[in-house]
């Protein structure tokens, strides 16, 4: 152990206590949709150090029976997702199965302990006590002990690992207003039809719409194709897709050409367009398109549709092929989509490029944030790396 740290458990460094929420929103809806943030478990999951975005808010009389925890408290889950962290950036409720720690600032830095916390995960999750389901509590946080260094080097620590993922998050910020400015540009030209109101339009069985332009099924521009599980557990570079995202990475490619990914299974709606290689699971369908430049221009039309509503599923949301076939696309002149394909495309390359760089970003605060934390490489060792990629 450094020279000066010292050994701490997280109840020595601040105040410690679990959310408050005596029921769920199927159980009592007036509790929610309100102005107060609530925070769930997915929520802190989803968060990178700190938490931006929640998913649902409480009411007054949601608030009456929880508790406004204070910015910059850092939550903690407790059941599902277990010690996953991440730091308030605004006042926000959450329920039991998350803990609050308000930081003494005369002890410790909040960014620092978030960090510490991240680098104890696996050895808190070791603590869980759950038989169904693994889950830890306050007193988990009464038996583990963390080594700290004074609080002077905690800040240093911390800035650098926090500068890294501020990087991170406005790469993540502006790929989200690109996205929204694409789907704004799609909304503009072929919904509302903005730039073509002044010329003829003709009827059509999804209404009226600029005259040369055409209506088809979905089939007619896209080839569907099922997933395939991939058992081989090689690991490589290529990217294998769910319907949450990503699962890992494989030496071997499904499919090597532009296309659009639509969940078979699960969260209907999260849709991603690929132009390298990658591997789909049996949960997601792929695509071949029929025509070329319209790949771009299908994504945002399948985006501004409402595939949830397509549910077939019992348990499990599901799509099916034949649905998907059916789906009513309005097809555009060729110039008029090449034109967008060619407005978007220039987003799309930026939203690469901040991609690459949070890959090379990530590694790196993943491969520094164990060794500032437990003191094998000392703030002033790189601060120069930092330096060169910021």
């Amino acid at each position: 152990m450094p020279e000066n740290w010292k050994i701490y458990k997280l109840t020595d460094l601040g105040s410690i206590a679990r959310g408050k929420s005596k029921h769920r929103p199927r159980d009592a809806s007036h509790l929610y949709g309100g102005k107060y943030p609530f925070i769930q478990t997915g929520d802190v999951k989803a968060a990178n150090h700190r938490l931006n975005t929640h998913t649902q808010t409480y009411s007054e009389a949601g608030l009456a029976q929880s508790k406004l925890w204070p910015k910059n408290t850092m939550c903690i889950t407790i059941a599902a997702n277990i010690a996953e962290t991440a730091i308030l950036n605004y006042p926000a409720c959450f329920p039991d199965s998350i803990i609050g720690f308000v930081a003494d600032e005369e002890k410790c830095d909040i960014e620092f302990v978030e960090y510490l916390m991240q680098f104890f995960k696996k050895q808190i999750q070791t603590h869980s006590i759950g038989s169904v389901q693994d889950n830890i509590n306050l007193g988990t946080f009464q038996r583990v002990e963390f080594t700290v260094p004074p609080l002077p080097e905690q800040k240093s620590i911390a800035s650098i690992l926090s500068a890294l993922d501020d990087k991170i998050e406005l790469n993540l910020q502006m790929n989200n207003t690109l996205e929204e400015m694409a789907m704004a540009l799609y909304k503009h030209l072929f919904v509302d039809f903005g730039p073509f109101l002044d010329g003829e339009f003709v009827g059509s069985e999804i209404g009226e719409i600029p005259k040369g332009w055409e209506v088809k099924k979905l089939e007619d521009l896209l080839e569907i194709k099922y997933g395939k599980d991939h058992k081989k557990l090689e690991k490589g570079t290529i990217p294998v897709y769910g319907s949450g995202g990503i699962m890992r990475y494989v030496d071997t490619f499904l499919y090597d050409q532009e296309s659009i990914l639509i969940p078979r299974k699960g969260t209907l709606s999260n849709l991603f367009y690929l132009s390298e290689p990658f591997w789909s699971v049996d949960t997601m369908f792929y695509s071949k398109f029929r025509k070329q430049n319209f790949g771009k221009y299908i994504f945002y039309f399948l985006k501004s549709q409402d595939l949830a509503s397509m549910d077939v599923g019992s348990a499990i949301p599901s799509l099916t092929t034949e649905l998907l076939k059916r789906i009513k696309i309005l097809v555009p002149s060729t110039q008029e989509v090449e034109k967008f394909n060619e407005i978007v495309s220039g987003y799309f390359k930026v939203m690469e490029s901040n991609k690459d760089e949070n890959k090379s970003l990530t590694q790196l605060r993943d491969t520094l944030l164990p060794k500032l934390i437990s003191g094998e490489v000392r703030v002033k060792d790189v601060e120069k790396t930092l330096s060169e990629v910021l």
